[in-house]
């Protein structure tokens, strides 16, 4: 039985390109999901999920039937399947965002499952309308797949850090915007107003939260790293003392970090990790008054 490399490093020459490309190929994907599932709080309807070999929709109802969509990244090929045992793909391989999206909505058309989504791509600079973007054309193979491994690793831990809360909370979800993978614990009151905020923050943020996730080297975070923020961020916050001791508060995000380098090479990547999410969860729900005898398990 062949042996899956666990905690694997993101540093190959190839994942810049090959992630910016997978961005706004996720983007079209997440999209669909966007346009057919109905709306649920804080946008959680429209995040993608970790799978066994990729990155998937949830279950997407069609008037024309249901399906669901799914990166491959073990065999390397974007997969739509019907419930009525039907199943399309396409390949995973270098082409342009342009030629991803057309591929993508031929498919689903040939399927009788067209859907219109609106191809202008959320939360980059200077984004490309997706059916026109001939910049972003890179994908390797071995690049992509250690980033879902890494996926498959994280997700474990925030799903065992999330067992230990009681409250209100996501499971990790994939957001195709921002290209991430976070988990969100609520303390059960609304959160202040957010003074110019647009429909979809003010959603996102309508009551307290204390989130935590991976980015994998994207946007202004060039280098992989777990991140935790508090929202709204409670007076003192900035100054907490949290694990590992890598960690760091940034002025510039309002967010703790830690490297992913400084968790995939510490004895435990796991107890670093579930260390980092509880020390900064500890402090923004202490600070933040949260009720935690009433929101905690008693053991963990």
């Amino acid at each position: 039985m062949a042996t899956v490399q666990t905690w694997p490093a993101l540093n190959s020459p190839e994942w810049p390109a090959t992630q910016a490309t997978l961005h706004m190929w996720s983007q079209v994907v997440g999209k669909v999901q966007l346009a057919l599932a109905p709306r649920v709080n804080h946008w959680w309807s429209s995040a993608l999920h970790v799978t066994s070999s990729g990155i998937a929709t949830d279950l997407m109802h069609h008037p024309n039937g249901a399906f669901s969509i799914a990166f491959d990244f073990v065999n390397h090929e974007l997969q739509v399947l019907t419930v009525d045992g039907r199943r399309r793909s396409v390949p995973l391989h270098p082409q342009t965002v342009a030629d991803f999206y057309a591929r993508v909505m031929e498919t689903l058309a040939g399927l009788d499952l067209a859907v219109k989504i609106w191809p202008m791509p959320v939360e980059i600079p200077s984004p490309i309308r997706c059916d026109r973007d001939i910049e972003h054309k890179s994908y390797d193979r071995d690049a992509a797949n250690a980033f879902w491994r890494i996926l498959v690793d994280v997700s474990g831990v925030f799903m065992e850090f999330r067992a230990r809360f009681l409250g209100k909370a996501t499971t990790p979800l994939f957001w195709w915007g921002s290209f991430d993978l976070a988990i969100t614990r609520f303390s059960g009151r609304r959160a202040p107003e957010r003074p110019g905020a647009d429909a979809v923050t003010r959603e996102a943020y309508s009551h307290e939260v204390i989130s935590a996730g991976f980015w994998p080297g994207s946007g202004a975070m060039t280098e992989a790293a777990f991140y935790a923020y508090a929202a709204p961020e409670p007076e003192g916050f900035k100054g907490a003392r949290v694990q590992p001791p890598s960690a760091y508060y940034s002025p510039d995000f309002n967010e703790f970090f830690v490297k992913y380098e400084d968790v995939r090479r510490s004895a435990s990547p796991r107890d670093t990790l579930l260390a980092f999410l509880q020390s900064t969860y500890e402090a923004g729900a202490t600070l933040g008054a949260w009720d935690r005898q009433a929101l905690e398990r008693a053991e963990r």
